[in-house]
């Protein structure tokens, strides 16, 4: 069963070495045209902290959930979309701009299968379904653009051997 009641609190987040670590998806779906090319679209939400500061879904992983179990919920949370975790697309370390502390950030991708009209924080953000160019316009975050720019090549690498894509690796 799935709450809707975001997490809160800090006495179960993870740490590494004084870093906290936060997990996030970058939510897709293939947006299908009137040709049979299909376009990658990608949800982002706003920040709390004001509607014009978009990025990717992602908050802290706690001890009691495996990384993927907290990047699915945080996804639920914040965005609103359920689907499949499908694979990591890195981890970064960045420092908050709000509290002066370093962070250790893994994004992975999230194929959506349902996209819900009732979620958690639906009264504190927005969410919006972008092109991959509106989002590495809009997105704040340097870390979360780079994992865009990963999971494009991972998907556009798809069909191509495993051993091919290693050049798509950013982190």
């Amino acid at each position: 069963m799935v709450s809707m009641i975001s997490r809160t609190g800090r006495q179960l987040q993870r740490y590494n070495q004084g870093c906290r670590q936060v997990v996030g998806c970058i939510p897709y779906r293939y947006k299908s045209g009137t040709s049979n090319d299909k376009e990658l679209e990608v949800l982002l939400i706003s920040s709390q902290k004001g509607q014009s500061k978009m990025m990717f879904p992602k908050g802290g992983w706690e001890i009691d959930e495996s990384i993927e179990e907290a990047a699915a919920r945080e996804t639920f949370e914040e965005a609103g979309v359920q689907g499949d975790v499908e694979f990591e697309l890195g981890n970064w370390m960045f420092k908050s701009k709000r509290y002066g502390t370093f962070y250790e950030g893994f994004m992975f991708s999230l194929l959506v299968t349902e996209q819900l009209a009732c979620w958690p924080e639906r009264d504190v953000r927005t969410r919006r379904w972008m092109t991959v160019g509106e989002a590495r316009d809009v997105c704040q975050h340097v870390w979360m653009k780079e994992a865009l720019d990963e999971l494009v090549c991972r998907l556009t690498s798809s069909k191509q051997p495993e051993e091919d894509v290693s050049h798509c690796s950013l982190s």
